[in-house]
């Protein structure tokens, strides 16, 4: 039995709800993983003081980036099964893991071309460059342009694009065909008991008598999906921290560095164990975010779909 894609509109509100939620409420934490990876120290850049610093740019970033991401996610995840069942009419199964994986890697490429320069901006002034705030963290790369032209402010901006798509694609690859096979369990599960996980009785009732073809979207509660969320989340956010050392590193380092060259110096200096910083924080901070965005995007999604349509 398939459940259908949420319509555009659906995932773009969703999918901008889930992220400043996310980044708001779990700021802290993502500026304590920054200083613990930085290669000046956590206390030198800052410690536990000015958590908040870079808040801006994150406020900014947030939505238009989950709301890429989920549009590119659930079209991509459309057009995958229609072109299967154009090659096979037969083959009636909802979109597969493997579709899951290119759409959610076309999603992460879309949403890093917002969450890349945010993110610069905002580990600079989480570091205490630049007198820590995200507008003068701008402020300070824009002001190059006399230096180094408008293609090297760019540039600048986007350093570390490479590597953010090298940890986002595996990351997602893991996390997200898990959270959807976990959300395919509770569904399955949820029709042979007749309740949630959480005890909670089914409401199909309200969204079939609005389009029947919807009746499966409110089947997976949002505090489900969010602990699917948050279970494949942390998963994927230990197997893919090192990664996200050399992404913190190479947008914090004083000149433009190849990721090659980050990785050699930090084996020849720390050897392996600076690869694991803060994986700590990251798991924390990733499982509780995979709650909450997954959490609240399905929330959204059962609430919008419950309306009727006019």
């Amino acid at each position: 039995m398939s459940t259908p894609n949420p319509p555009f509109q659906t995932a773009l509100l969703a999918g901008a709800l889930a992220g400043t939620t996310v980044d708001l409420s779990l700021f802290p934490l993502d500026t304590l993983k920054t200083r613990l990876q930085s290669s000046a120290g956590f206390f030198a850049s800052g410690g536990f003081r000015g958590i908040y610093r870079g808040i801006g740019s994150a406020l900014v970033g947030s939505a238009p980036g989950a709301a890429f991401f989920f549009c590119t996610y659930e079209a991509s995840k459309s057009a995958l099964s229609a072109r299967r069942r154009r090659r096979d009419p037969s083959d009636s199964s909802s979109s597969t893991a493997l579709d899951h994986m290119l759409a959610a890697s076309l999603g992460e490429i879309a949403a890093c071309s917002v969450r890349v320069p945010t993110e610069v901006i905002k580990q600079r002034a989480q570091a205490g460059r630049h007198g820590g705030s995200s507008l003068s963290s701008l402020l300070a790369i824009l002001s190059q342009r006399s230096a180094i032209g408008l293609p090297g402010v760019w540039r600048e901006l986007y350093r570390g694009w490479g590597i953010t798509v090298l940890r986002e694609v595996p990351f997602t690859v893991i996390q997200f065909p898990l959270w959807e096979a976990l959300r395919a369990w509770g569904r399955e599960r949820r029709q042979r008991t007749g309740a949630g996980l959480f005890g909670d009785v089914v409401v199909v009732g309200v969204a079939a008598s609005h389009h029947h073809h919807h009746h499966s979207a409110a089947e997976v509660s949002a505090a489900e999906s969010g602990l699917y969320g948050s279970l494949s989340g942390a998963v994927a956010a230990a197997i893919t921290t090192p990664l996200d050392v050399l992404k913190t590193r190479v947008m914090l380092s004083a000149q433009r560095e190849s990721v090659l060259s980050v990785v050699r110096a930090i084996l020849r200096d720390h050897g392996v164990r600076p690869f694991f910083a803060g994986i700590g924080p990251r798991v924390m901070w990733i499982s509780a975010g995979g709650a909450i965005f997954l959490g609240s995007y399905q929330w959204a999604v059962n609430t919008l779909e419950r309306r009727p349509r006019l």
